[in-house]
């Protein structure tokens, strides 16, 4: 489907950063959005900013059977994606590797990997079955590097290239899935581990401008490759 023509957007962790302001862009664009995120609040207030055909539902992407349930009532309802951001991600607080307790790491799997491939496993095979559709796994310039201190981080971030390297493979002519870097931007994740010097970059409203309309030009000619937002 064109970049110009209306499309039925799924995005994880559509409520806050980058989901929030790639969300707000979408929309602006005339597009659908179905968006996700673990705060009943702040999907609350998405859901009476941006009422029916949108639609924003609270849902733990780490939870399989939460996954599961949205996902058929998201096509039940006949939204089935044009376009699947799996945004939804955590980081862990900075400390060498083998400070971080078994729980700590866990987590950071189970949301940044388990539930990519959560989301995955319940939307994909009804773009399969439509024969289209663009799957938009965000990774990370941590995910093709690394620095020191952030070593939970990396390691779910390199699986999310190899993941949609795989993929892409797997995916019928015609489909497309990719990891994207979204580059350096000063979000609540970022503020995280960097402080003040998150300063120094994009908020998400001002790089939003930029990756939404990379993300709707993303074709068949990108399947499995790794992309980065050009900011």
């Amino acid at each position: 489907m064109a970049s110009g023509s209306k499309r039925t957007i799924v995005v994880t962790g559509a409520t806050r950063g980058c989901g929030r302001a790639m969300t707000e862009r979408f929309i602006e664009a005339g597009h659908i959005v179905v968006g996700c995120g673990r705060s009943a609040t702040l999907v609350k207030e998405m859901a009476s900013r941006f009422d029916a055909p949108h639609r924003f539902d609270a849902v733990d992407v780490s939870d399989d059977r939460q996954v599961d349930a949205w996902a058929k009532s998201v096509i039940a309802s006949g939204l089935v994606p044009d376009l699947l951001v799996n945004n939804a991600a955590i980081i862990n607080r900075n400390a060498p590797l083998w400070e971080f307790t078994a729980e700590e790491f866990q987590q950071i799997v189970d949301i940044n990997i388990v539930g990519t491939a959560n989301v995955i496993r319940h939307f994909v095979p009804a773009m399969i079955e439509r024969g289209q559709g663009t799957i938009v796994n965000f990774s990370s310039g941590w995910g093709r590097s690394t620095s020191p201190e952030v070593a939970p981080y990396c390691a779910t971030k390199y699986a999310i290239e190899g993941l949609s390297q795989a993929l892409a493979q797997e995916l019928p002519a015609g489909m497309v899935a990719v990891a994207l870097n979204p580059g350096v931007i000063n979000t609540e994740l970022l503020q995280s581990c960097w402080a003040d010097g998150a300063a120094n970059y994009p908020a998400p409203e001002r790089w939003s401008r930029v990756a939404a309309p990379y993300i709707l030009s993303i074709g068949p000619k990108e399947n499995g490759r790794p992309l980065t937002v050009p900011m």
